[in-house]
Formats: structure tokens, sequence, C-alpha cells
């Protein structure tokens, strides 16, 4: 076998030309999106700049200077981050974008790849609504956006980001926000943490000892984790002891974070499978991207239950790690407390806890014979508990009860010879959550329902010179429903489905360097709905790397 996949190949497709833009039409080769825009409220905004025009062609972090508004003062009825972002002409990778107000993030994606002969820009928005305390005060913010241009890569990027704060109108209520952010990452002015359980470069996890307020009623830990290097293709590792001969990364197809508080197990936050522009195949994503490849969504872990014991005025320790991570993970995350304000001292305990540590199950079948490899690997994992805690707060007992049932499976089939390497890959995660809250005003019922499914069909075939190609064929999903009821009343019903599911036929020579691609195609269909009668629906459709339709309102109808 001439090439060893992953290893000496993706290097060699990032080199690739690519091409993206956020608002193409119909004919257009730059990248397309059908992620709606953040919902603005019909206010006039006040606006602040974060920076303007920023050049990225270094790997070192940009400041700026954050002020609140003037003449806008918090409450907001919402804060929205609007980025744009574009590339030069050139060849580039696709980069990690990070952007920090103090210590905590306010945007976490990805960048599109360029095309020799065409730049490419896009937007990223982000409901910031819940962080506003942070932007009450002045502090200096930093955007990381590490790129190296030189006589090789030759992709400059360039960004430009605005807050906008909406004011809440006339005998409206403010939205109920955090009274305190805490952010998890690599010091005051911010900066993303690696982590690793290999021990080969990193920490295996990121943690803070805390005195935390004594009236916290309400506790939330908003998680990223970006797969990096050795683990940016984390779902198609095996274990170790077939991993060389299948020409694939280590330590299984399973990664998930894991939250403790003082090193008990206290919160699981599944790892969704970003694919970034260069990923697998350039091609694939040109012109559109993969599911929130340009803009990271943070899974949120409900930490309600532990925040009776955690006022005790006592430090303790939560922490967080990717189980299996292996060079690396880049994370961080924000812990959103809200207080009681009628009371300075609240008091509570944690009633019931069955979390325990993940135990994946490994089921190898592999066969080795003069013809080649063939078999499979199955991975699976399952979590199914229950977190019980109160608080004494000052309108009387708050039960909060997060039952979870967490089940992964990754199933990969391999055929390996000396003319072809098949993997298919059929990956899925399903949440399934239900969180009860009951206090004086009675009982509230908050069910969730999460399906990422990723099936990823890779065929390398090779001629007797070297030469070959690479058929590869994606199914990428984001699903989440959502129901709400109080007193058995429904107060909250949604909807939301994201799929991408390109293919391509990706050439290369006898020394391993891309040709062209073939037989490309792409779609992306976005849908949302919500019972208060909010309803967005785009469909993206491409072929040979060009878009070739757009339909908007589909299943949205006016009543």
């Amino acid at each position: 076998m001439t090439i060893s996949r992953f290893s000496k190949f993706a290097s060699l497709i990032s080199l690739l030309a690519l091409s993206s833009l956020a608002f193409a039409g119909v004919g257009s080769s730059n990248t397309a999106i059908a992620d709606p825009p953040v919902p603005h409220p019909h206010t006039a905004p006040c606006k602040v700049v974060l920076f303007n025009h920023y050049r990225f062609a270094d790997f070192n972090p940009k400041s700026f200077t954050y002020t609140p508004p003037a003449n806008c003062a918090a409450p907001w009825a919402k804060v929205i981050l609007v980025s744009d972002f574009s590339v030069t002409a050139g060849i580039q990778y696709d980069r990690t974008a990070n952007i920090w107000i103090g210590p905590t993030n306010i945007y976490f994606g990805t960048t599109s790849e360029p095309d020799p002969s065409d730049a490419r820009h896009w937007q990223v928005q982000r409901d910031l609504t819940d962080y506003s305390s942070i932007f009450t005060t002045s502090q200096q913010g930093t955007v990381d956006l590490g790129n190296v241009v030189n006589k090789t890569y030759t992709g400059v990027i360039y960004g430009t980001s605005t807050l906008y704060f909406y004011p809440v109108p006339p005998k409206k209520s403010a939205p109920v926000t955090a009274d305190q952010v805490i952010a998890y990452s690599a010091g005051s002015t911010g900066g993303t943490v690696a982590l690793d359980t290999t021990g080969a470069c990193c920490q295996p996890t990121l943690s803070q000892t805390l005195t935390l307020p004594t009236n916290m009623q309400r506790i939330y830990f908003d998680v990223f984790a970006q797969s990096q290097h050795d683990d940016e293709f984390w779902y198609t590792c095996v274990p170790n002891d077939v991993s060389s001969e299948l020409e694939s990364c280590p330590n299984t197809a399973f990664r998930e974070s894991e939250i403790t508080i003082d090193g008990v197990p206290a919160g699981v936050a599944p790892v969704y499978p970003w694919i970034f522009t260069g990923g697998i195949d350039p091609y694939l994503w040109f012109p559109i991207p993969g599911v929130q490849t340009l803009n990271f969504v943070p899974y949120r872990v409900d930490l309600t239950p532990f925040a009776g014991a955690l006022d005790d005025g006592n430090p303790h320790t939560i922490a967080f790690g990717v189980y299996n991570a292996a060079n690396y993970f880049s994370v961080t995350a924000s812990l959103l407390l809200y207080l009681d304000h009628g009371s300075a001292q609240d008091s509570g305990a944690v009633t019931t806890n069955t979390l325990t540590a993940p135990s994946p199950v490994i089921n190898e079948n592999i066969v080795v014979s003069k013809n080649g490899i063939s078999g499979t690997v199955n991975t699976s994992s399952a979590h199914n508990f229950q977190i019980s805690g109160y608080v004494n707060t000052s309108a009387g007992p708050v039960t909060t009860t997060i039952a979870q049932d967490i089940n992964f499976s990754n199933v990969q089939k391999f055929t390996i010879n000396d003319t072809s390497y098949i993997q298919d890959i059929t990956q899925d995660t399903t949440i399934q959550s239900t969180s009860t809250v009951t206090n004086a005003n009675g009982t509230y019922v908050d069910e969730v329902s999460f399906g990422w499914p990723l099936t990823m069909d890779i065929v390398l075939a090779f001629n007797p010179d070297g030469s070959g190609s690479q058929t590869t064929t994606v199914s990428q999903s984001y699903g989440q429903n959502e129901q709400a009821t109080l007193n058995g009343k429904t107060v909250l019903f949604s909807v939301l489905g994201n799929s991408v599911t390109p293919t391509d036929d990706l050439l290369f020579d006898s020394s391993g360097y891309i040709t062209g691609n073939q037989n490309q195609s792409s779609a992306q269909n976005y849908y949302a709905y919500e019972a208060s009668g909010y309803c967005y629906s785009k469909s993206l459709t491409a072929a040979n790397n060009i878009l070739t339709g757009i339909t908007i309102g589909q299943g949205c109808h006016k009543k």
C-alpha cells in the first residue's frame, strides 16, 4: 500500500484548494451555509465593535479593548455577537478561531480553507444573552486565530466582530441571565487548554478550586471540547492493539467529556464529531461546510442538583476532562451561576447521584489472511443515571432532579488489501435528558432529546503505479427536540434538525499528491420550529463544488 490514509494523506489533502462565502447564490463556488442567524429583536441595538479588519497571518493572539455600550446599560433583552471572517485566494489550512472577553470565551469555531483563485467570506453569530454579566465592565479582549503565511501557505485571514446590545422594550421584563460567569480557560485573557489522558503532551483535566457564592440556586456548565492533532479524526480510531494493522489512530473511537465535583462524577458532556473544512477530503465541504464547523455549539451540563451542597462557603474543585483523549482535545468552559437575590446564605444537599465513570465495551472481529485484512470493530458506551438535590431558598425549598440516558455506538467495517482500503463507519450518540424542578409554583419538567448520527464510508483504490482515488460519502446530523411542562401544561415545544450529506471522488498521483476531484455533490437541510411561532427552514444543494439550489421556508406555513 502506497499511502497510509490519514497519517500521510491528510497533510497532503489540507494543501488542496477550497473556496467559501456565507452569502453565496446559485452558481457560486463560495461557501454556502443554511444555518439561520440568531433571531434579533426589532428594537434598535447599541453596537460595540470589538475589532475591525484584523489581519491574521501569524500565531500571535490579537488584543482589543472592550468597553460597555454608552447610554445602553444592562439589563439587555438580548446580546448577540456577529463576526465576519474572510480569507484571501491562495493555499491555506483550516484554522481554529476563538474570541474572548477577559478570560471568558464568546466564540469558538474553525475557518474555511481558501481556493487559489477564489477568496472566501463567511459570517457567524452567537446568542450571548446568558453571559450578559461579563459585558458590564471594561476588559481586555483577545482574538486568537493562528495562521501561517509564507511562500507555501498564502491565504491571509481577516476578521471583524461586533456585539449588538438590544435594550429591554418598555413594559417588558428583562430575561433571567447568569449573575456570575466563571471562565475555564488558560488565564486572565482566555485561551483554550489542551487535554490528553495519555500524558503525551498535555494535562489530563481542566480544573479550578473555587469558593463560590453561598446563595446559588442554579448552576450550568457550558463545555467546548474540540478534537485536534492525533485526535482530530477520533471517530475513525480503533483500540490500540489493532491500530497499527488497521492504519488508524489509537484509544478507540469513544471520546466523552466528564465533569467532576470534588472528584465525584457530576455530569457528562458527549463530544460532537465536528469535521473541519480540511477534514478527510476538502472537496467534500466545498461549497457547503459540515455541521457547526464554522461555529461550534457548546454542550450545557446542568449542575443545579449540586447547588445546595456548594452553598456551604467551603472551597470545591470542579473539573472536566475528555475520556480517552490522545493528543489532544482543545477545551474551554464557562460556569454560569444564578443566585438567590432574596438571601445571602442558602443551604441544601445532593440526595441521589448514580452517575459513574464510563466503561466502554469493545468488540473486535478482525481477520488477517494472505488476501488482506477484514472485519469489524464495535465500540459502545452507555450512561443511565439520576442526580437529585435541593436548595433551601428565600422562596422555599427547590428540588432538581436530572435523569439522563446517554448512548454511544461506533461500528467500523474494514476491508484492506493491496489494491484497496475500505473503512465504513456508522456512529451515533443519543441523549435523553429530563430535568424536573419542584418548588412553590409546582413542578416544571423539561425533556430534551439529542441525536448525533454520523456515517462515513471511505474507499481508497490504488492503481499498479500507486496512483488512485478516494471515494468518501458522509452523512452528518444534529437533532434536538425539547418539550417543557409546568404542572402538566405544555409551556415550550421546539424541534431542530441540521444535516449535511456530501460525497466526492478525490484523485491522487503515484506520489500521493492530490490532482483533482470528480463526482462531488452535497446538500444541507436545516429546520427549526418553536411552538411560540418561530419557524426557519433552508435547504442547499451543490454539485461539482458549485451551489445548485436554495430552498427557503419549506415546512414553515404562515397561519
